[in-house]
């Protein structure tokens, strides 16, 4: 028992130092820097898998703008639980000591155009793919890494709410 104690003071531990080290205003997206999603994500069921390829990403340079650099990756999502309709697809970023901060949100006929999913309906099992979803750089001084954490929610035929993330790292250095 002392040791189980021991752990979770061990544990507990840099959750209090991490708070007393931020900012006394918090992002609007992530107030609750003792959990790791932001809020909007929290409390729904997994439903959808979320992922990126490749991952991490590099930066490279832009063969359509000279002097800029372009990160290339795709995001692919699948329903696991069934039939579902897509409610809202975005990303939150993180590239500073503030945390989460609300990045991009698609609505659902945005969503339906970049992962050719028609309707913004997710049939189960099958895989839709936005194949170009790239970031990009004007030159080699506005190169800065950080991480996305994709996410999507969808409803199923009861208004039943699930939801899929995935997480990508982007790299600022050149490979």
């Amino acid at each position: 028992m002392k040791t189980l104690l021991l752990v979770a003071a061990l544990v507990a531990a840099p959750v209090v130092s991490v708070r007393a080290q931020t900012s006394s205003v918090a992002p609007a997206a992530w107030p609750d820097h003792s959990r790791v999603l932001p809020d909007k994500l929290r409390q729904v069921p997994v439903g959808i898998t979320l992922w990126h390829t490749p991952n991490p990403i590099y930066p490279e340079p832009n063969p359509q703008q000279p002097g800029g650099y372009v990160w290339k990756h795709s995001t692919m999502v699948r329903s696991e639980v069934g039939e579902l309709e897509v409610v809202e697809c975005g990303s939150f970023i993180w590239y500073s000591a503030e945390g989460w901060k609300a990045n991009l949100r698609e609505t659902p006929a945005e969503f339906a155009e970049l992962f050719n999913c028609p309707g913004a309906q997710l049939r189960a099992g099958q895989t839709y793919t936005f194949q170009k979803n790239y970031r990009y750089a004007d030159n080699a001084q506005s190169l800065y890494g950080g991480d996305a954490l994709w996410y999507i929610l969808a409803k199923d035929k009861t208004g039943k709410l699930y939801k899929g993330i995935g997480l990508i790292e982007t790299e600022a250095k050149v490979k």
